[in-house]
Parts: structure tokens; C-alpha cells; sequence
């Protein structure tokens, strides 16, 4: 059985623990005290030398990065979530560089800030965290999904800051086609939110 080392308020880990209920993949969930410092153990830089969670170990294949992880996971058991071709594989790679990036830099950051008191730039988190949303709401505006007719790790990727954008202080009740899309997500069968609750 997969083992993920998770911790519950991260985003990171949620859109692991959401892609896998998707999936119907059960999976051992194995709790890091980030507060601890859970994550800068000589045992958990073994797993993870940047110290960072998720890290996923299946079967003797041990891998960190949230973006990493789904597109492991989709190749091995879901590959129509990982692109049918080519053109599909390259513009989903395109969304998880926007989640790692973006993302992480403008949504992740803010909601850090707010929740936790995470010392940042927050006026430059906040430009980055309202262009990302309004780039989807334009890009999502005449289609269902990312990439293609169907959802994909893209659609996972970049759901779950989004979804929490206002723990970031981020307005989006105004993007119809980002709630759209959002809603398109929690309507797919085994959904569960960041509680591991089905919506």
C-alpha cells in the first residue's frame, strides 16, 4: 500500500489525497509534525532532502514534490489523467508549472500569511494570487477543463489554492468560470475536500 506523508492544512498534500480518492487508491496516511519540525528529521531528509512534504513511497519508489507525485501516480495507474498524447502531456505540464509556481507564489504564500503569520511580501503575493485567478477564470471561460474535454493532473494540480482562496483573502466570487470549474471538480465521483469529506 502507498504511504504518503502528509500534513492535513496542506494544500500540497490535499491535492495528493484528493487525486487518490478519485482514484478509489487507498493509501496509508502517515502524519509529519511540520510544527515539530517532523519535516527536518535525519529519518525524513532521508525520504525528502529538501524537507518539504508530501513525499509518497510506493512499493520501494519513494518521491517528493506534490506535481511529481500526481503525474507518477497518473502514469502508473491512471494514465488518461496523465495526457493521451503528446500535445495533451505538454499542456498539462504547462498547469503544474503554473501550480508550482503561481500558485505557490501568490495563493499558497498569502493564505500563509494570513493563517500563520508567514513573514512575506504580502502586497506581491497578493498581485501574483489575483493575476492567477483571473488567468484561469479568462482561460476556463469557453472551456470545462484545463487541458482537453475531461479532467486531467492539471485540474488536480491547481485546485486546491484555489479552492482555499479565501483563507489567502483572495475574492473570486465574481470569476463565473472559475467557480464553474471548481464545482465541476466537486461534483466528480469520490471527491472529498480537504477534511476527506465527499462534498
Amino acid at each position: 500500500m502507498m504511504r504518503l506523508h502528509n500534513h492535513p492544512f496542506s494544500g500540497n498534500c490535499y491535492k495528493i489525497r484528493l487525486f487518490l480518492a478519485l482514484l478509489d487508491i487507498p493509501c496509508e496516511i502517515v502524519p509529519v509534525d511540520v510544527a515539530a519540525g517532523g519535516h527536518k528529521t535525519p529519518a525524513f531528509l532521508r525520504l525528502n532532502p529538501r524537507g518539504q512534504i508530501p513525499v509518497l513511497e510506493d512499493e520501494g519508489t519513494v518521491l517528493f514534490d506534490s506535481q511529481a507525485i500526481l503525474a507518477y501516480i497518473a502514469a502508473r495507474y491512471a494514465p488518461d489523467w496523465a495526457g493521451r498524447d503528446a500535445a495533451e502531456i505538454g499542456q498539462i505540464s504547462q498547469w503544474l508549472s503554473f501550480a508550482a509556481k503561481e500558485l505557490s507564489n501568490g495563493l499558497q504564500a498569502a493564505r500563509l500569511y494570513h493563517m500563520l503569520g508567514t513573514p512575506i511580501d504580502i502586497a506581491a503575493a497578493n498581485a501574483v494570487a489575483r493575476a492567477s485567478v483571473d488567468i484561469l477564470d479568462l482561460w476556463l471561460a469557453d472551456r470545462s477543463w484545463l487541458v482537453a474535454d475531461r479532467p486531467t493532473i492539471a485540474d488536480i494540480a491547481c485546485y486546491p489554492y484555489v479552492a482555499l482562496a479565501h483563507e489567502a483573502q483572495i475574492e473570486t466570487a465574481g470569476l463565473s468560470a472559475l467557480r464553474a470549474w471548481l464545482m465541476r471538480i466537486e461534483a466528480l465521483p469520490g471527491f472529498v475536500d480537504m477534511a476527506g469529506e465527499p462534498a
